[in-house]
């Protein structure tokens, strides 16, 4: 055989073999493809994993309208708020070394918080659960001083400046500086930089390659194009990155500071559905995982349902440290879901969810800056129903 005949025939061999080798289940890439042409979104990566195997990678549409840049597993998302699950693994890992505990006072860590006061005049006397499970009541940071704080100890003066929102324990209330709070713990107790101490803890025995707070220069182009619907025409059109995260010159925020992959966060998701571990090495006991995928906030309504727009379905949510739990199924996004899934979503849509009874993860990566509610969004439903109904003819 002529030699370059041969070569054409590996490479359409192996093209083949490779294509054929990527796991999808049926009627997913039709759903992703579906929103795409209602302009929901403008390409999707989405996965689907068991503890030990993919069942479902597919890149669909564009990374990129304008270069017609297509999604890869390799393109990197702003993955928001699925930050705060990675948050409370990173405070019960160090819980397992008996180096805190998540009743601890947050004084016993950030001293100044010991004479912060509720708005009816008592201690706080905030716990770890308490900002982990957004019942702490802490006032949030923002306006000049918040944008110009480069670590998450040049904010805490700022919390303990902003007036409690109520007393703890009385209500849920999402709080984006509780989360942070407990990733500077991390840092007080750890002796590292929160980015480090996940970077040597997490991501790299994890293999998640491409997860991080800081984008290299050479992670920058893969980087997908943000978009939001406008209103009146209906159409997609780009919308800046968000300047407070990214940049070595802001914190590593616990709230939402992260960038991951589809594959990447499905391997952490599978460490989760593992119970802990992943190819053999412990990440958390399982008396931590009942922290991570059990309600720490007794009969208290929680999640992002809780309005008439989107159901009143705050009795079917709890909370555990860093993530959403569903108590109890309801129509939409959690018809497809068991009791006692968890996960959490992020506001550019990014989606991942855990559902221990079928033994499934469902990992979502898009980049929509307004949808009404990330949680609720159509494409969310679309994926997690394609995902279940074919997993049901398995």
């Amino acid at each position: 055989m002529h030699p370059f005949r041969f070569l054409a025939i590996c490479i359409v061999s192996t093209v083949l073999s490779t294509f054929a080798a990527v796991p999808k289940l049926p009627g997913v890439g039709a759903a992703m493809e579906e929103m795409i042409a209602k302009n929901e979104i403008a390409g999707a990566v989405t996965v689907v994993v068991t503890k030990n195997k993919i069942l479902d990678l597919e890149s669909i549409g564009y990374a990129d309208v304008a270069t017609k840049k297509s999604m890869t597993p390799e393109t990197v998302f702003w993955i928001a708020s699925m930050t705060k699950p990675v948050t409370g693994t990173a405070i019960l890992m160090l819980q397992d070394e008996g180096k805190l505990n998540v009743a601890d006072p947050v004084s016993k860590f950030i001293p100044e918080f010991a004479n912060l006061k509720t708005p009816s005049g008592k201690l706080a006397n905030l716990t770890i659960t308490q900002i982990l499970t957004h019942t702490s009541g802490l006032g949030e940071a923002s306006g000049p001083a918040a944008q110009k704080a480069k670590t998450l100890a040049e904010l805490v003066p700022i919390w303990l400046a902003t007036p409690m929102q109520y007393e703890p324990g009385e209500k849920w209330r999402y709080t984006q500086s509780g989360i942070n709070a407990a990733a500077h713990i991390v840092e007080v107790v750890s002796g590292m930089t929160f980015d480090a101490f996940l970077q040597k803890r997490l991501f790299d025995p994890l293999g998640m390659k491409h997860t991080t707070f800081y984008l290299t220069p050479g992670a920058c182009p893969q980087l997908v194009t943000a978009y939001a619907k406008n209103k009146e025409s209906g159409q997609l059109e780009p919308v800046p990155q968000r300047s407070d995260f990214g940049s070595h010159d802001h914190p590593p925020q616990g709230n939402g500071g992260l960038y991951s992959t589809g594959p990447d966060y499905a391997r952490f998701c599978q460490m989760l559905l593992n119970g802990g571990t992943f190819k053999g090495h412990r990440y958390l006991s399982a008396n931590a995982m009942r922290y991570l995928s059990t309600p720490q906030t007794g009969d208290l309504h929680t999640g992002f349902f809780q309005n008439a727009p989107f159901g009143n379905y705050g009795a079917n949510y709890g909370w555990g440290i860093g993530t959403s739990i569903l108590r109890t199924p309801h129509e939409g996004v959690a018809a497809m879901l068991s009791p006692g899934s968890y996960g959490h979503g992020g506001a550019w849509g990014t989606q991942a969810w855990i559902d221990p009874v079928k033994g499934v993860a469902y990992i979502l990566m898009v980049q929509r800056s307004n949808f009404p509610n990330s949680d609720a969004s159509p494409v969310r439903e679309a994926f997690q129903e394609a995902a279940a109904r074919a997993l049901a003819k398995k």
